[in-house]
């Protein structure tokens, strides 16, 4: 249905032309690098080349599915058969270049290059349907499960990239079409860094080892972060651990429609900043996730959206202190009627690995 919802948002004589590819998969369900998706009030098209045309045409379901001749011939006739005269683009994800290409060869129309578009396929991606629910939570689920096997992995002498390939695999193998982002796995001083690279670094004991990751399913993401111990910690790790852990569980409980997103970001940036740690909480509280594992609402200090029922959120607040560690906790939840529903089932309680 999201695609019919977009239709009855154009006018007459309007038409969306959708190419970026996540939006083409969020509106179509089918992954392509190549398509071009028109959106008329009265019915919508799909072209794509002959590399994805057989699986184009079971896949995709609420639009006319086209095998690509000379593409602008076909957006031509397709506008010409819906009577539209105006085109509205991606103004946030279209090229200079692509808009002029099209503004030269389909010169009899009207391109609409404001913010409409990208507004009103915003507003649709960030309200979840139980299909894409669904889809997130197989995606967390198999993320899970990953990392829960690779813990036993996971010790001394082993070092980040290896850790990171491991998580990886396993994703793959228990039914991830990909990872949602390059997995981060930092350890020491490099967990001080909130988005480090995982390389060379062997793991010591006396180190945190921060493993942000996500799992890609069916288009869908999912992001999750946890810090562990390895053999031991000093007092000043488990206090940092456990003011992060506050403030993160204070940010899950805080969630609800109609909560502001700054609000929300301040509930846990208050809770860091009384324990003294205020600026070593260097990021936004969370973010959107769906199509993308970056997406609306963002939720941090400045943010100006009002949160609502079905958007999807990360809650991850973190403390970082340069040349000596760092500590992130971060959840995916769901925003209902009555508050959240947090996809994520792994402990939160500092876990010390090998002790």
């Amino acid at each position: 249905m999201n695609l019919k919802n977009l239709e009855q948002q154009l006018k007459s004589t309007q038409a969306a032309l959708i190419v970026s590819e996540e939006n083409r998969r969020y509106f179509t369900g089918f992954n392509a690098s190549n398509g071009y998706l028109l959106a008329t009030r009265d019915g919508s098209t799909f072209i794509t080349d002959g590399r994805y045309i057989e699986d184009a045409r079971k896949i995709v379901t609420e639009a006319e599915v086209l095998l690509q001749d000379n593409v602008y011939n076909q957006l031509d006739r397709l506008l010409r058969k819906y009577g539209c005269n105006e085109i509205l683009v991606e103004a946030s994800r279209m090229t200079l270049q692509d808009l002029n290409t099209y503004r030269r060869v389909l010169n009899q129309y009207t391109y609409n290059v404001s913010a409409r578009l990208d507004t009103m396929i915003s507003s649709l991606r960030e309200v979840k349907t139980e299909f894409e629910v669904s889809q997130m939570q197989r995606a967390q689920d198999i993320a899970e499960k990953a990392l829960l096997d690779t813990l036993q992995f996971l010790k001394p002498g082993i070092r980040e990239r290896d850790v990171a390939n491991e998580l990886d695999y396993r994703m793959r193998k228990y039914g991830a079409d990909g990872l949602s982002f390059d997995t981060i796995v930092v350890s020491g001083e490099n967990s001080s860094k909130p988005h480090g690279v995982p390389g060379e670094k062997v793991i010591e004991n006396g180190d945190f080892v921060t493993i942000d990751y996500g799992a890609l399913y069916n288009g869908y993401h999912s992001d999750t972060t946890r810090t562990f111990a390895v053999g031991s910690v000093t007092e000043e790790m488990a206090n940092v651990y456990n003011t992060v852990l506050k403030a993160q569980m204070a940010g899950c409980e805080a969630l609800r429609p109609g909560l502001l997103a700054k609000d929300y970001d301040g509930v846990a940036r208050k809770i860091i900043g009384d324990a003294g740690y205020g600026s070593y909480f260097t990021h936004s509280m969370g973010h959107g996730v769906g199509v993308e594992i970056h997406e609306q609402p963002f939720c941090g200090p400045n943010s100006k959206g009002i949160l609502q029922a079905g958007n999807v959120v990360s809650c991850e607040p973190g403390i970082y202190l340069e040349g000596k560690f760092g500590v992130r906790i971060e959840d995916m939840l769901l925003i209902t009627p009555e508050g959240s529903m947090n996809f994520c089932h792994l402990p939160k309680d500092l876990q010390v690995l090998g002790a």
